[in-house]
């Protein structure tokens, strides 16, 4: 499949560099942090995990636009491992946010970082 037709459909956010942000203002930012612990505490657990699951799409759509431009970066300098030892520490980090949802499956922590490793081994096949 290709990257046109498997992002066909896909909505897409503007990179965290590019996006426009209130004012740094402290007295602005604590009205916005009011308003928005306000809206929280109106909803319901399952209204809150619908929000957050939604948060946690666009987080992801937003680590995948923010890892394409980091290669673009990355590339510009093939000899530099500063941009191995980030994408590695990301990588790291994706991974243990996979095993918090998976630990009961497995058993244990060690046993699911097992699992993950094998299952990415397998798709690199």
């Amino acid at each position: 499949m290709t990257d046109k037709k498997k992002d066909a459909g896909r909505k897409t956010y503007p990179t965290l560099l590019s996006a426009r942000f209130p004012s740094a203002d402290r007295e602005a930012r604590k009205k916005i942090e009011t308003e928005r612990i306000k809206e929280q505490l109106k909803r319901t657990a399952a209204e809150q995990y619908t929000v957050f699951n939604n948060d946690c799409a666009i987080l992801l759509d937003l680590i995948g636009q923010e890892l394409a431009a980091h290669a673009e970066r990355a590339a510009k300098e093939p000899k530099a491992w500063t941009w191995v030892g980030d994408v590695a520490h990301v990588r790291e980090s994706l991974e243990n946010i996979l095993a918090q949802f998976m630990i009961g499956r497995f058993g244990n922590e060690t046993e699911t970082h097992r699992a993950i490793a094998d299952h990415l081994a397998e798709m690199k096949k």
